[in-house]
């Protein structure tokens, strides 16, 4: 069962644990050269309600490390796109992986 969304304010900034079907602590995929090697975990969705900007928070890196680091959503895709080196399929920014019911 997923945990229940924590969304938190600060000025302009909200911080939602949970988004496009993935919660707080969720394996994720980033798309970039280097990225697409190491393992990440999902830890907030962040938009800016002034400027309309939006990212996506993650921690994870090389084996071992736990660097905390911001994507841009259309970067950001689930672990079941990950075939071998390549992608498939699109990002969770545009295809969320919302449950069936």
């Amino acid at each position: 069962m997923k945990k229940r969304p924590v969304m938190t304010r600060q000025g302009p900034l909200v911080r939602t644990s949970n988004w496009a079907g993935v919660t707080r602590g969720d394996p994720v995929v980033v798309d970039g050269v280097k990225e697409r090697r190491q393992q990440w975990v999902f830890v907030a969705h962040v938009l800016n309600e002034q400027t309309g900007d939006e990212w996506v928070e993650v921690r994870g890196g090389r084996q071992g490390e736990a660097k905390g680091r911001s994507f841009r959503p259309e970067m950001i895709y689930p672990l079941t796109a990950r075939k071998g080196a390549r992608l498939v399929g699109q990002s969770l920014a545009v295809a969320p992986q919302l449950p069936i019911y």
